[in-house]
């Protein structure tokens, strides 16, 4: 094997991309679902779509990298999703220091309350944001969903490539 080239890590529960979705409105979960999609296109990634009330902590602790999508309400991320970080934070924390993420926010408004108040707990996380967060305000369109399935991509290879 040459210096520049890496070895693949084999297929199994570390080849994970997790993504952690709320929605009542349809928006964010197709947002999400873009995510997913996007993965799809690179071959030796497992995708998970998971929505935040029923998301596990075992589930995270598994992945290789994390995709958040999370409305704005109120300017502040949704609430099943603060459900997920009450309900694993303790138990995950050792677990996921230097583990990848992305974030994608759907916002009627800016979407930076919803953005500060997850990275903040993210960050108490210690994990490493890999992409720009992706905000789509007002209607989702179909360059959004564009942008979605392209971090989907770059997410699944570099989980494929070993870089996460």
């Amino acid at each position: 094997m040459s210096a520049g080239q890496r070895k693949k890590p084999p297929m199994d529960s570390a080849s994970l991309l997790l993504i952690i979705y709320h929605s009542q409105s349809g928006n964010t979960e197709r947002l999400a679902h873009a995510v997913e999609e996007g993965a799809r296109r690179v071959a030796g990634v497992r995708t998970r779509l998971v929505q935040a009330s029923v998301a596990s902590e075992q589930e995270l602790k598994e992945s290789r990298a994390v995709a958040f999508c999370s409305p704005e309400y109120f300017g502040y991320m949704a609430g099943a999703l603060k459900d997920f970080f009450d309900r694993t934070y303790e138990n995950v924390r050792e677990h996921v220091s230097g583990k990848s993420y992305a974030l994608v926010i759907c916002a009627g408004n800016d979407g930076s309350g919803a953005l500060t108040s997850i990275e903040r707990i993210i960050t108490g996380l210690r994990m490493k944001r890999v992409q720009e967060p992706i905000v789509c305000r007002g209607d989702v369109s179909a360059a959004m969903l564009e942008k979605c399935r392209e971090l989907g991509q770059i997410l699944a290879a570099g989980i494929e490539l070993g870089i996460y």
